[in-house]
């Protein structure tokens, strides 16, 4: 570049003297601040609309809120309460109809009397006359006996037939049949694992070879503690060891009637048996 004009060149023009001008480069740089210029135009454009909305959005709608908030006063009519008016109370339910009265006859307790001194209200009703008629101490006229339930003569005329008394069980008694005898818990295979494990044969019973049943009653409690332990059959060389092995049985399951649990006898037998050489 001639020195005369390198005073009036531009700076561009200066750097890329003597290189390729179209490569693109130059012409980004030259173009520089036309371009960062349009770019912050348009910012500012996007802007101002943005803010112009804004305020036009806020204005409008400040407006519809002053044409919603337009409210008239409503007078309310004050409403009268009706008065409620009183039923009248319900009628007092029917009385039941009284049963009907059964025809009686009087008993007179018999007397050994001559036939002139009987006066006739004394004179016992036939037999014939009894088949359909209740035996009281009044003679009253009524319907026939048809089966008829009549009421007691000490009723006061209320004609209530009370219900028999239902007897209530003593469950505290000792029963001697229920409907779910006591047992040893777990079982007859616990029963004979205990007795296999706790049995001791009676030495003088093997040297006299005594063998057989010995029968032990006694009692199983609500709470299954046993009690009054004894033998009522059986050899007596084998009654004390039975009576010992029950005794040390410990607690068993209480009998059950009507779904109670209470206390019953038991009756168990213990089989002592030799086992026989060959």
């Amino acid at each position: 570049m001639e020195v005369n004009k390198i005073l009036s060149a531009d700076v561009l023009d200066i750097i890329f003297e003597g290189r390729n001008k179209e490569y693109g480069a130059y012409q980004l740089r030259k173009t520089y601040n036309k371009r960062l210029m349009i770019a912050l135009i348009v910012t500012a454009s996007i802007i101002l609309l943005s803010f112009g909305g804004y305020v036009l959005s806020n204005f409008l709608g400040t407006e519809d809120e002053k044409k919603e908030l337009n409210v008239q006063d409503v007078q309310l009519e004050e409403i009268k309460q009706e008065e409620k008016k009183e039923e009248p109370p319900p009628p007092p339910p029917p009385k039941p109809p009284e049963p009907p009265k059964v025809e009686m006859a009087k008993f007179t307790p018999p007397k050994i009397v001559k036939d002139e001194e009987v006066k006739e209200e004394e004179k016992p009703p036939e037999v014939e006359k009894l088949e359909e008629t209740k035996i009281g101490t009044v003679n009253q006229e009524g319907v026939k006996d048809e089966g008829i339930v009549a009421p007691p003569a000490d009723d006061a005329g209320k004609g209530v037939v009370e219900a028999p008394k239902k007897v209530e069980e003593d469950w505290d008694k000792t029963f001697t049949k229920v409907e779910i005898e006591s047992e040893y818990p777990g079982g007859s295979a616990a029963w004979q694992r205990y007795l296999n494990k706790t049995l001791r044969y009676p030495q003088d019973a093997i040297d006299n070879e005594i063998q057989g049943t010995v029968v032990i009653q006694f009692i199983v409690d609500k709470e299954g503690n046993v009690s009054d332990v004894e033998a009522i059959s059986g050899p007596e060389e084998l009654r004390g060891e039975a009576v010992r092995v029950i005794k040390k049985s410990g607690k068993w399951t209480p009998a059950v009637q009507n779904g109670r649990q209470v206390k019953s006898y038991k009756k168990q037998p213990i089989v002592f048996r030799l086992e026989t050489e060959g």
